[in-house]
């Protein structure tokens, strides 16, 4: 917690408010900009004592309750909001997921990406969107029953879908895609039915994944390295970078041949040879 940013903060957006804003009126005899404590205290429903102690950096750590009301009295934007949290010690509140809707302009980065395999995942593992490259490196699953276009599900029920990959990393790559979907999953909450349904149905179908979900590893992937073994052209190596939405429920995972290495030659002869040679699991 940064107290003197916090009571700096407070105290500035207290003064940039006017009265009319949040429906007082303005009065003849106001000597300071903006709002009073004692006005700003009501709208937040807090003392107006508690309110001086944090504009004069003297009080405790303030909860997300009494964060969120005074966010609201202060008519903080969604970014002031964040900053407030964040200068109090917490994470701020999650911004509004984009779902399986894929921005625009995120697919027109991803279109851009012509040279290297990038795909668009949801935070639960839903392959979204990918470029060509990545089709012609993983295969096209496209006729795949939605359901069945998570990556995880597809990892732990489809025995092909390890046919892509070297055997003694394939326990390593099981446990980060299910330690970065335990730490999804924790992001959206108890109450999100759709993260409840994917895990219940993962642990009903793999005995593997049920040991691998109890062991409570959390690990958010960012970035990794990833060697793929296509049926035509051998290993490749990968350095797999992601980018993530603002609210983190949706990334970009770009596919690069670390500098130096032969991987850079093989993804010049993926691009030729094209998505008929992915593995059978995919094609």
């Amino acid at each position: 917690m940064n107290r003197r940013e916090l009571a700096d903060f407070l105290r500035r957006s207290r003064e940039r408010l006017r009265p009319s804003e949040v429906g007082l009126p303005s009065g003849p005899r106001r000597r300071t900009p903006g709002l009073r404590r004692e006005e700003v205290s009501q709208l937040a429903g807090m003392s107006a004592d508690y309110l001086m102690r944090l504009e004069q950096a003297r009080s405790p750590q303030p909860s997300t309750q009494l964060l969120a009301a005074l966010a609201r009295a202060l008519r903080l934007t969604e970014d002031e909001r964040d900053h407030l949290f964040v200068l109090s010690g917490h994470r701020p509140p999650e911004g509004r997921r984009a779902g399986s809707h894929v921005r625009p302009g995120m697919l027109y980065l991803l279109d851009q990406l012509t040279s290297t395999p990038a795909q668009i995942l949801g935070d639960l593992g839903d392959l979204l969107a990918q470029n060509a490259v990545s089709e012609a490196l993983f295969g096209c699953v496209c006729t795949v029953d939605e359901p069945d276009r998570n990556i995880v599900w597809r990892w732990f029920t489809d025995p092909f879908v390890r046919e892509a990959y070297p055997p003694a990393e394939q326990e390593r790559h099981g446990r980060m895609a299910v330690a970065d979907l335990r730490t999804a999953v924790a992001r959206r909450g108890s109450g999100d039915a759709e993260a409840a349904a994917l895990v219940a149905r993962l642990r009903k179908a793999s005995d593997e994944f049920a040991e691998m979900w109890d062991r409570h590893e959390v690990a958010v992937r960012r970035q990794s390295r990833l060697r793929v073994l296509h049926p035509e052209i051998g290993p490749i190596e990968f350095d797999v970078e992601a980018l993530l939405s603002p609210a983190e429920d949706q990334r970009l995972l770009v596919f690069t041949p670390p500098p130096g290495t032969p991987s850079a030659d093989a993804l010049d002869l993926l691009r030729v040879v094209g998505p008929e040679t992915a593995h059978r699991s995919h094609r």
